[in-house]
């Protein structure tokens, strides 16, 4: 540390990241669908954040978890819901600890086929087309 050169901090040091909100209630969820479901099912989901909206004692937000098949959609809402409200009240919990404050979280299970394999939707979600 003492042989590298002092430079002017890229950020104020109250900022603690350069990523926006909605990118760690999108990580919070992808958390408890790694917790809660096995095999392919974690890794065939990618989480979508439509709506956030911001008031002064709660928050509103909807979330979409995208899935490849529509058996992975069933796997994911389960028996009645059971499995996606699980998800949705853990999530909730976390993100209430994370911005201080109620957050209502509305989850939504959708299919986009094959989105693993399609370049433009994996530049949408943020995958680098390497």
């Amino acid at each position: 540390v003492e042989l590298l050169p002092e430079s002017p901090a890229f950020y104020p040091k109250d900022t603690l990241t350069d990523k926006p909100e909605r990118f760690f209630v999108n990580e919070i969820i992808r958390e408890k669908i790694l917790i809660h479901y096995k095999k392919e099912i974690p890794y065939s989901v990618e989480i979508e954040t439509e709506e956030f909206f911001e008031e002064e004692n709660i928050i509103r937000m909807r979330s979409v978890i995208m899935v490849e098949r529509e058996t992975q959609k069933g796997i994911i809402i389960g028996h009645k819901g059971a499995a996606l409200k699980r998800v949705g009240v853990e999530a909730r919990k976390d993100l209430e600890k994370f911005f201080g404050k109620q957050v209502h979280l509305e989850l939504y299970v959708k299919v986009n086929k094959n989105w693993r394999s399609d370049a433009r939707q994996l530049r949408r979600f943020g995958y680098n087309d390497k």
